[in-house]
């Protein structure tokens, strides 16, 4: 039975805006000089969009949040096998904010950065393996 091109659709917008946002930490990451802070804000994004691509896949709705522990434990309620990569993930939920606004913030370290820039690939593989293929970018 073919798969519903409209999910199919959502989903894959979903996988889009997330390999965005990996692609941008990327970039960032690499910068001269780089632009760390902003790198850790598109890893939080790209794991954000990738959970709300699975969920949509699975027809779960969502609310508005930045919340990785939230979307992740709905995540790991469909696929308990993602529960600890998704554990692994969930801290980078405070980088949705903490450099996004004045005041104080500690300054990030490039190997801090680059562990968010390996989780955010690990999740956006995992779950994109657990996806139809027609519904990965």
């Amino acid at each position: 039975m073919p798969h519903d091109p409209v999910r199919i659709s959502e989903t894959k917008a979903w996988l889009a805006k997330a390999a965005l946002d990996l692609r941008a930490a990327g970039v960032d990451a690499q910068a001269d000089p780089p632009l760390l802070e902003d790198a850790l804000f598109h890893c939080q994004q790209a794991i954000e969009k990738t959970l709300k691509a699975f969920l949509t896949w699975h027809d779960r709705p969502f609310r508005k949040t930045h919340d990785l522990i939230e979307s992740g434990m709905e995540c790991a309620g469909i696929d308990s096998s993602l529960e600890p990569l998704l554990r692994q993930a969930a801290p980078l939920t405070e980088y949705a904010w903490k450099y996004r606004y004045p005041g104080p913030a500690d300054v990030p370290e490039k190997a801090e950065v680059a562990e968010a820039v390996e989780k955010a690939k690990d999740v956006f593989h995992a779950i994109s393996e657990r996806l139809p293929k027609e519904a990965r970018v």
